[in-house]
């Protein structure tokens, strides 16, 4: 099947699982073609069956904002038409399923149908979804789709209460491979990162206000007290210099090291022995599962969608949002005994094997091939 994908091709959660998918569609014998304004950054060298299609957004000065809804859908037009895509896979639901459903229409104008499902990821109906801007558009992009999926239980009650949707939503859980796990780093370079007495703690993130990141710092601040810790901060945002202030007025700046955006997160999770995620929302919490799939227990807050993925008192903890001083608590109960710690380890990365693409591809392929018998249903 020739597959069209739609995504933001940055580090955030949705971009990483649709590029994820893609390879893993593409190992299949698929033919993948990425449609967005960037190659996605977790897209290495292009094969046979993995193709790159770059949406210029040409500046006019007649725009005070340039309009890159009209330059995707014209360029999915484009690329469906001369490659002959059998499906569209949109990520996001605005712009991307938006301009989806202008391409849809567009191509049905010279009878060409291609069906498009849409994948919910989280802050497209959770933040600027829910905006009375936005809502409308969102509630209709969705409702045009012809098969919509969410990444979690949680996600696709919330879009149910949230929105007027006549479609039925499938689950489709974030997955990760399994298989680029069985090789394991030899030598981690752990001595980099702290002394041989140090636990090492890891947060990864955008670091936006809904990552609560002040939280990561105070919880640190806590561990560290009682254990010799050192907090390694992953990622790149706004509240980055909020954190880097928070570090040095609680005087533990010589105990946290910020690297910034990485590609090797696997091998910053090969080093570290416990991962922090006390978000204010999460629809998933893939940086808890690929965290997981590195043998690193979860310390975590229990909103949206983590509880589907880190297991209270199994692979990690799970506590209130804001909940500070329980997290720190749960998190000393780990570091602070090795057997306890190694017991943590083994679960999350057994309960991570639930997640493994393997499992989840199929259910990809068979809503694909059922969206493709039926795309001509609309039209009879």
């Amino acid at each position: 099947m020739k597959i069209a994908i739609v995504c933001y091709p940055t580090f955030g959660g949705s971009g990483v699982v649709a590029t994820e998918l893609g390879i893993a569609l593409a190992n299949r014998g698929h033919e993948v073609h990425f449609v967005t304004y960037r190659q996605p950054v977790r897209l290495g060298l292009l094969n046979n069956n993995i193709y790159f299609h770059e949406v210029h957004v040409p500046e006019y000065p007649l725009f005070h904002y340039q309009p890159y809804e009209l330059a995707l859908s014209s360029k999915l037009v484009d690329t469906i038409k001369l490659y002959g895509i059998d499906l569209l896979h949109v990520h996001y639901a605005i712009p991307h399923a938006y301009a989806g459903y202008m391409a849809k229409k567009m191509l049905e104008e010279e009878e060409i149908y291609v069906p498009m499902i849409t994948t919910l990821h989280g802050t497209d109906i959770t933040l600027v979804g829910k905006h009375p801007f936005y809502k409308p558009a969102v509630t209709f992009s969705i409702n045009q789709s012809d098969v919509v999926t969410s990444v979690s239980e949680n996600l696709k009650q919330r879009t149910l209460e949230s929105f007027d949707i006549r479609k039925e939503i499938e689950v489709v859980p974030n997955f990760i491979d399994k298989r680029k796990y069985e090789t394991a780093y030899t030598d981690c370079q752990r001595s980099l990162m702290a002394e041989d007495n140090e636990k090492i703690v890891t947060h990864i993130s955008n670091f936006r206000k809904v990552k609560r990141i002040p939280d990561v710092i105070k919880v640190f601040y806590k561990i560290q007290k009682k254990i010799p810790a050192k907090l390694i901060m992953v990622g790149e945002g706004p509240e980055k210099e909020r954190a880097e202030m928070l570090c040095d007025s609680l005087g533990i700046s010589n105990k946290v090291i910020f690297l910034g955006n990485s590609n090797e997160i696997d091998r910053i999770l090969c080093f570290s022995d416990l991962f922090l995620l006390p978000s204010e929302s999460e629809s998933f919490g893939l940086a808890a599962l690929e965290a997981m799939m590195n043998k690193v227990p979860v310390i975590s807050s229990n909103t949206g969608g983590i509880p589907e993925v880190n297991l209270d008192g199994i692979t990690g903890y799970l506590s209130d949002v804001g909940d500070v001083e329980e997290m720190a608590e749960n998190a000393i109960a780990i570091l602070g005994d090795e057997k306890t710690l190694e017991q943590f380890k083994q679960n999350a990365v057994d309960s991570a094997l639930r997640f493994d693409i393997q499992k989840v591809l199929p259910l990809y392929e068979k809503l694909y091939e059922s969206a493709f018998k039926g795309r001509f249903d609309k039209t009879i």
